[in-house]
């Protein structure tokens, strides 16, 4: 990964803190992870017998969960609650996965879903304070979640993938993070929803983004894990497992050459051109890094056919501008404010996205296309 990803570091022998997280899942016993995650499991189930729910399931509908509910549901035969936060930027094809694996699993489901005008005011704001547009969703799918376990008196909460899998903010053998009330607040949101307010929200519109206070936390005696903590995790093997399985659908993703990755969003490509503008890498980057470390593809290869995308200004951007009044010169030059200090005297190439692929549109405009027409 490159030396400008959040929480870079070298160790004595000159690997960063991801390739020794590669290095460290390898050597894991993971046969004894599942076995303390069936220990997991086991609890909750017996603690659990009198209550509707065995644990709650964040889910976006996206490739983790989907797999998620097939390990917890399937395999473990569990009773969840699946909740989405929706940060109301859904795709068709996410729309599509969503509730297609509501149906396949047969379970019960809480969505919440901010109105169109405070997405469109946050992610303006967003912007300007963390540099990217996507704070209201980093904050709601940490926050509501929590609430409703609270709620629903449920004790355990079940996450996807471990930050340990492709962050430098932890590895396998030493977690940066562990998991309380705060976490998502640490990892992704980075402000609290306070420092979000702008003239037109004041501190009541943004509660919805207040995670539980930590007493709240401790009183609700909520554990939280991540399952690739306790399994091996292989996004490519499992994506195409769901595809097979379950019918799962990839689409175009901006700014990458996968399928897979965020596939319920309109804008990831707007997240990932900013954070190419920060430190000068994007998800293109980010991909080949992952499978280079897999063994996809030699390190070669990846610079000379796979990160070219992390330049490519996302037509996604045009809708970022509709919503927020922020055109694309002013974007750049907002978020190259927040440019790693690495990168402060270097100019970076922005190439104008010319391909003949639409950008990616909202679940709810097809929605209406679709009704018009038939």
């Amino acid at each position: 990964m490159p030396e400008t990803q959040e929480g870079q570091s070298l160790d004595e022998m000159g690997f960063c803190n991801v390739c020794r997280s590669s290095e460290d899942k390898m050597k894991i016993d993971w046969r004894q992870r599942r076995l303390s995650l069936e220990d997991i499991l086991n609890q909750a189930k017996s603690h659990h017998k009198s209550d509707t729910y065995d644990c709650l399931i964040p889910i976006s509908g996206g490739k983790d969960s989907v797999y998620q509910l097939h390990v917890l549901v399937r395999e473990y035969g569990m009773r969840p609650l699946a909740v989405t936060f929706s940060h109301n930027w859904y795709s068709s094809i996410g729309m599509y996965n969503l509730l297609n694996c509501l149906e396949v699993f047969d379970i019960d489901h809480i969505m919440f879903t901010p109105r169109r005008k405070k997405v469109n005011t946050l992610a303006k704001k967003s912007l300007e304070v963390i540099g990217d547009a996507c704070w209201h969703c980093h904050a709601g799918v940490g926050a509501f979640p929590l609430k409703i376990a609270k709620d629903y008196g449920i004790k355990l909460v079940i996450w996807g993938e471990s930050i340990s899998e492709s962050s430098s903010r932890g590895t396998y053998s030493k977690p940066l993070f562990k998991f309380d009330q705060d976490y998502f607040l640490k990892v992704s949101a980075k402000v609290p929803f306070k420092e979000m307010v702008t003239s037109d929200m004041d501190e009541r519109d943004l509660k919805t983004f207040e995670s539980l206070s930590a007493d709240q936390y401790k009183k609700a005696e909520i554990t939280g894990i991540h399952l690739g903590d306790f399994i091996y995790w292989d996004e490519e093997r499992q994506t195409e497992f769901i595809k097979k399985e379950y019918g799962w659908r990839e689409t175009n993703v901006e700014g990458t050459y996968k399928r897979y990755k965020s596939a319920e969003c309109i804008m990831p490509g707007v997240h990932d051109f900013a954070n190419y503008l920060k430190r000068g890498y994007g998800r293109a980057s980010f991909h080949a890094s992952a499978d280079v470390r897999a063994g996809i593809v030699t390190r070669q290869e990846a610079f000379e056919t796979l990160t070219s995308l992390d330049s490519v200004v996302p037509k996604a951007l045009k809708y970022f501008e509709e919503i927020t009044g922020v055109d694309q010169k002013e974007f750049v030059e907002t978020v190259s404010r927040l440019k790693h200090p690495l990168l402060s005297n270097t100019s970076l190439e922005i190439n104008q996205n010319d391909s003949e692929e639409k950008a990616p549109s909202l679940f709810f405009e097809d929605l209406k296309r679709w009704t018009l027409e038939n």
